[in-house]
């Protein structure tokens, strides 16, 4: 079997546990190598955010999101855990909520 480095290597990623952002997947914002969680030892692809949706717009944004996924972004390595740190992060990555978007963060 190999290694999570050689893995993160050959899907393309700059090393284990770095996130990037996968702007041609069809369903998802983002991706990393991760062996964090129980069972990764070896490393496990997890995809994480929605591609339509938006994100980091606001500090009331980013509180909504914590409340709402606070018991999985508990958990290590989980794909809520991924979007914590890398999407919703203060100053991290922004892009505009949808359009169609019912409640409004300012």
């Amino acid at each position: 079997m190999s290694s999570a480095a050689e893995k993160a290597k050959r899907l393309g990623f700059a090393g284990v546990n770095k996130p990037k952002l996968t702007r041609n997947h069809p369903t998802k914002k983002a991706a990393v190598v991760s062996t964090l969680g129980p069972g990764q030892e070896n490393g496990v692809l997890v995809r994480f955010g929605d591609q339509k949706m938006g994100n980091n717009y606001s500090g009331k944004a980013r509180a909504a999101f914590k409340s709402r996924h606070a018991k999985n972004i508990a958990r290590k390595g989980s794909a809520a855990y991924w979007a914590n740190r890398f999407l919703w992060k203060a100053g991290g990555h922004k892009k505009s909520p949808p359009k169609g978007q019912k409640k409004k963060f300012n």
